[in-house]
């Protein structure tokens, strides 16, 4: 069952992949000196209309959590940026959908995981597009889809359109539970295993941070790089493309430290993520060690930040980073 749900659901990231790519080559200097963020707005929806439409026509019954509704679309004054979505999603698709068919694909993500969290039935979780500013900038940003049951990540997939592991920019990676974590170039199907790097000694590793301040706290982990005796300089980048980073072995840490109190990691930030490192050989987990909770609702809310490294440094960075936190 899980690996036809998980063919499904490449192709449904391998599609949104394509919508976003057009989408991102359209963005000129002039609109990122400008802040116009019509078309990450387009890719967004796009995206997630383009996921929710095969997934659903694949598997009815299963819900979707997402990122996304149509609010901003039917706002008055947005016809044109909601005729474009649709426009790009029958491209994509190669149909002829109708407006309120796309906009019901997009609205199906808001689905109340609560509502299933004590039963076996599941759910997909999906971020259309994240890494926002990374995408505006011509860099990295990620299509990330997990399937949930249970309380438990069983699948997950991040479709890296402009991601770089040494084979052709543009990979797509996926990971089935208890199955391992595997990638190929979206230009081709050549497919490898991925695996995390075997650095047990933090002289040798490399931080992987997101490039937005706001995001993680850069300061503090540089402190904790210094308490481990990292001196190679971080790999900074957007998105989940961070994850997909370590389970390759390109980076041997990946810290997503808190910047705001009581702020709540989204699910879709993170899940396709995790299962993709966790089955490369990696360990992840919040900044005190504990396992991500994915049965409490659309947030990590018994989680604190995130911690994501080769398995092997795992209990020296979490030591760490108690250490400059405390």
């Amino acid at each position: 069952m899980f690996e036809f749900m998980l063919e499904v659901a490449r192709q449904s990231v391998q599609q949104a992949a394509e919508v976003c790519g057009r989408i991102q080559r359209q963005v000129t200097p002039e609109m990122v000196q400008k802040k116009d963020r019509s078309p990450v707005t387009v890719a967004d929806f796009a995206s997630q209309a383009v996921v929710s439409i095969v997934l659903q026509e694949a598997f009815p019954d299963i819900p979707m959590v997402g990122e996304e509704d149509t609010a901003t679309l039917t706002e008055v004054g947005h016809e044109s940026l909601k005729q474009r979505v649709l426009e790009e999603v029958n491209r994509t698709l190669g149909r002829d959908l109708l407006e309120h068919e796309i906009l019901a694909a997009i609205d199906r993500c808001h689905h109340d995981p609560l509502t299933s969290a004590h039963s076996s039935s599941g759910y997909w979780t999906l971020d259309p597009v994240d890494g926002t500013k990374g995408f505006l900038r011509g860099e990295q940003y990620a299509i990330a889809l997990a399937y949930i049951e249970s309380g438990e990540v069983k699948l997950g997939v991040l479709g890296c359109p402009n991601l770089d592991l040494g084979q052709s920019p543009g990979v797509q990676l996926w990971a089935l539970k208890n199955g391992g974590a595997f990638v190929t170039s979206l230009q081709s199907n050549d497919t490898q295993p991925l695996t995390t790097d075997d650095i047990a000694e933090p002289l040798q590793a490399r931080f992987c941070e997101s490039v937005e301040a706001a995001h993680s706290n850069h300061s503090e982990a540089a402190q904790v790089a210094e308490l481990l005796g990292i001196t190679q300089p971080s790999v900074r980048l957007d998105s989940q493309a961070k994850y997909a980073v370590v389970a390759s072995g390109g980076a041997s840490i990946y810290l997503r430290l808190p910047t705001l109190a009581g702020y709540e990691e989204k699910i879709w930030d993170h899940a396709a993520g995790a299962i993709i490192v966790e089955e490369a050989g990696g360990q992840v987990s919040d900044i005190h060690g504990e396992a991500l909770n994915f049965a409490v609702g659309r947030t990590l809310r018994r989680n604190r930040g995130v911690v994501a490294t080769n398995g092997l440094l795992h209990q020296r960075v979490i030591s760490a980073v108690q250490e400059v936190l405390n």
